[in-house]
């Protein structure tokens, strides 16, 4: 079975304590051992979603995962390094994270693992057909929100929503509460304990699976 090794996370506390160039490169070994076992997840990830999600068939964990240097040309912070490995696996790969809903496996230390999925902040277009889709059919996302596995594993859909009505829509709308998201998401967390487990893998899957009528109605 699959499983992240606890030198994984070792690596990326420490590297959250020397975040520079010198002990990144000094520790490079580490990081390339580290992202190796992080990779070889994901890929066993993908291919067990693609049991349920074939549309993923044939992608690579490769085109999925995040770079560890830090975009930090219009930050404050100046942190070089992630202290994270994340992966969001999407049709096509993490470039069409906003294009499509998809499943997201992070690992951080100190209780900071997750899983997520669904559309994060979408774009307008992309936003709007969802809001057209619970217009008329918003039964069917409430179904998913209340499902047992949903509920067990998410608790409920998540993410920032508008104080009031979205354009075009009345404040009464019987489903108001879920045209007000701009952001539609599922979340689970983890212990370092849980997320070096061996039972982490079976627990991504069934998670995964329990998000997939979410991505499903998302997918429009």
């Amino acid at each position: 079975m699959p499983q992240i090794n606890r030198s994984t996370l070792d690596f990326l506390t420490e590297l959250k304590q020397n975040n520079n160039r010198d002990w990144f490169y000094a520790n490079r070994k580490r990081y390339d051992e580290a992202r190796k076992n992080y990779e070889s997840f994901v890929q066993a990830l993908i291919n067990e979603i693609v049991r349920f999600e074939p549309i993923l068939r044939g992608l690579e964990a490769s085109s999925c995962m995040y770079r560890i240097n830090r975009d930090i040309r219009f930050s404050p912070d100046k942190t070089i390094y992630k202290t994270h490995m994340g992966a969001f696996i999407v049709k096509g790969g993490k470039r069409n994270g906003d294009r499509f809903p998809g499943y997201y496996f992070h690992v951080e230390p100190g209780g900071n693992s997750l899983v997520a999925g669904g559309a994060y902040m979408p774009p307008a277009p992309w936003l709007n057909a969802i809001r057209e889709k619970i217009d008329l059919r918003g039964k069917e996302l409430i179904s998913v929100a209340n499902n047992n596995d949903f509920k067990r594993y998410f608790g409920r859909i998540e993410g920032e929503k508008l104080k009031s009505a979205p354009k075009g829509y009345q404040r009464d709308h019987p489903y108001i509460e879920l045209l007000r998201f701009k952001s539609f998401l599922a979340e689970m967390s983890f212990s370092d304990a849980e997320i070096t487990s061996v039972e982490c893998f079976t627990n991504v899957v069934n998670a995964f699976r329990a998000m997939k009528p979410l991505n499903d109605f998302l997918s429009v």
